[in-house]
């Protein structure tokens, strides 16, 4: 499965979001699955791609030209993708991923999980969508949204489009386990038509 994984990019963050990431990364791998991301090789991003790579994962990293010229591209990367700005980059991210996997992030990281939550939610895309948040980052977006979902801001099933989680296990077992829905096995389809 092609994975893209959403996270941060600054350098002035606690060294517990690198080891997270770069969790991720070794997880990812180890499960068989190929890491799309942002394709820097600064932070979070370039943490969750050497993991990833180390633990013999494919990466795919999708970045605009301009993070190109200030030389923060993951020119290791097994595909790099230059595109032509932000807005491109995101649709080739989008294109190019069969789940989402969010972890904790600044403004950028906010800006692409709501994009991928909201197009879910309207039904654009059925792919999964998982947050994992150990340290509760995300606690206060959850209980913003619930507010506007109770001021009739949202969809009724606004909750639904995406999943929360606190381990990198978790977070593997939901997206695994919503591509498999969406997906059938070989047994699966083998059993639908003997039924």
């Amino acid at each position: 499965m092609f994975i893209c994984v959403f996270l941060a990019s600054s350098q002035r963050i606690d060294d517990k979001y690198l080891v997270l990431a770069e969790e991720v990364g070794t997880e990812l791998a180890r499960r068989g699955h190929t890491l799309v991301s942002g394709g820097a090789r600064v932070s979070c991003m370039g943490a969750v791609a050497r993991a990833a790579r180390a633990a013999g994962a494919r990466t795919v990293g999708v970045i605009p030209q301009a993070l190109v010229d200030i030389e923060v591209a993951d020119e290791d990367s097994d595909e790099l993708i230059v595109t032509a700005d932000m807005r491109e980059r995101k649709g080739v991210m989008d294109a190019r991923s069969e789940a989402f996997l969010v972890l904790p992030g600044g403004i950028g990281t906010l800006e692409e999980l709501f994009e991928i939550w909201t197009t879910r939610t309207l039904g654009l895309h059925d792919k999964p969508l998982v947050v994992l948040d150990p340290w509760g980052l995300y606690a206060p977006l959850r209980e913003l949204v619930g507010n506007m979902h109770e001021a009739g801001f949202t969809r009724p099933d606004v909750f639904d489009a995406i999943s929360w989680t606190t381990t990198v296990e978790e977070a593997f077992e939901h997206l695994e386990k919503r591509t498999r829905h969406l997906s059938p096995t070989p047994e699966e389809v083998g059993e639908a038509s003997a039924g």
